[in-house]
């Protein structure tokens, strides 16, 4: 009889992804992130196991959305006092932080269990295309 294998935590041996968002879409991406998070690629997936990989996102600031979603979506939120509701558009914030835009398009698609926090804190995410991370790829390289 065969039974089907379970990953174990200690045997996981997690890679480095580098996703470059120069001319991608943003809802496209996310999915793509978001499936590397969660370890659905890998052919032992368990899905009571955190077995998903690292992720560096590079030019975060050169996403592409379609229509006109840079003017029409909005992210709300309230501070909780009198009046302090705000609503700013996808523009706004990007000119401010584009890193919230893609980390919060990729928590959307994440299952809300107790394991979402352990893989977003997985996820980097930088405006530009330089990182910190060059050393995970060159040793992956060799």
């Amino acid at each position: 009889m065969k039974k089907s294998y379970v990953q174990k935590p200690a045997e996981l041996i997690r890679d480095w992804h580098l996703i470059d968002l120069n001319g991608q879409t943003l809802g496209r991406v996310a999915t793509t992130i978001a499936k590397l998070l969660i370890g659905k690629h890998r052919p032992f997936y368990t899905p009571h196991v955190d077995c998903g990989d690292f992720v560096v996102v590079i030019n975060a600031d050169k996403l592409v959305l379609t229509g006109d979603k840079m003017l029409s979506k909005i992210y709300p939120r309230h501070s909780g006092h009198p009046g302090g509701f705000k609503a700013p558009t996808i523009a706004a914030i990007m000119k401010k932080d584009p890193s919230f835009v893609v980390r919060a398009a990729v928590k959307g698609m994440l299952p809300k269990n107790k394991l979402a926090s352990l893989r977003l804190r997985r996820l980097k995410i930088y405006s530009g295309s330089v990182h910190p991370h060059t050393n995970h790829f060159a040793k992956k390289e060799t």
